[in-house]
């Protein structure tokens, strides 16, 4: 049910769809919908905190691994970008519908993100002590968000690129710079850079650029 909702909010907007909308997506009806949500506003509560759940989730199962700094840092850009992958609806609603919870629910989510930026920050610390010295370690993280969060936009799982091999690109920027990049020549990547070119989001509306990762947005 949470998935179907998640589908419905991401393709055609969280205000245009109708509890109506969701039970026939789901295959209930209105009544047995309302059996397990209270009202429209409940149900993108439940999916904005399942979907940061997993994600707090994922930092603490890398975490775990005790991994030296270079390798926890991969594990999280690797693990988060696997996340987007099967879950491009819900991470869709999360950084873009939150806005339209109740004050409480949406606390409970933007701090939840938080957490996970705080990790992404500590992360960062641990790779390059001197960046959280300098008081940019967050910012840092903020930064590495940015070319995570917003793939939802453009990356197609019918295209040429996938999820783990803009991973490897994320990475190679975040670590060495442009000159780091594993380019290679082939027409898959000249298909892949006309797409990005070109590539719109569907048209359910413009992408809100302050939306992903605010002080609190990984995902």
């Amino acid at each position: 049910m949470l998935a179907a909702a998640a589908a419905l909010f991401a393709r055609q907007g969280y205000s245009a769809t109708t509890m109506a909308d969701v039970a026939t997506a789901g295959g209930v009806s209105k009544g047995t919908l309302y059996h397990y949500v209270r009202d429209k506003q409940d149900l993108l509560a439940q999916i904005s905190q399942a979907h940061v759940h997993r994600l707090q989730h994922l930092v603490q199962s890398v975490t775990d691994q005790q991994l030296p700094p270079q390798q926890h840092m991969a594990q999280l850009v690797l693990r988060f970008m696997q996340a987007y992958e099967h879950a491009q609806a819900e991470h869709r609603v999360l950084t873009e519908d939150v806005k339209f919870l109740p004050e409480t629910p949406r606390e409970t989510v933007l701090q939840a993100q938080r957490q996970v930026v705080q990790a992404f920050a500590d992360a960062v610390s641990r790779v390059r002590p001197e960046v959280q010295v300098a008081g940019q370690h967050k910012a840092v993280a903020m930064l590495l968000f940015g070319m995570m969060n917003w793939t939802f936009t453009w990356l197609r799982a019918e295209g040429p690129l996938r999820h783990q091999d803009v991973a490897q690109l994320v990475l190679a920027l975040f670590t060495g710079g442009l000159q780091a990049l594993p380019v290679q020549h082939s027409e898959a990547c000249a298909a892949a850079s006309a797409s990005c070119a070109v590539a719109a989001e569907p048209p359910r509306r413009a992408a809100v650029a302050a939306g992903a990762c605010r002080p609190a947005a990984p995902g």
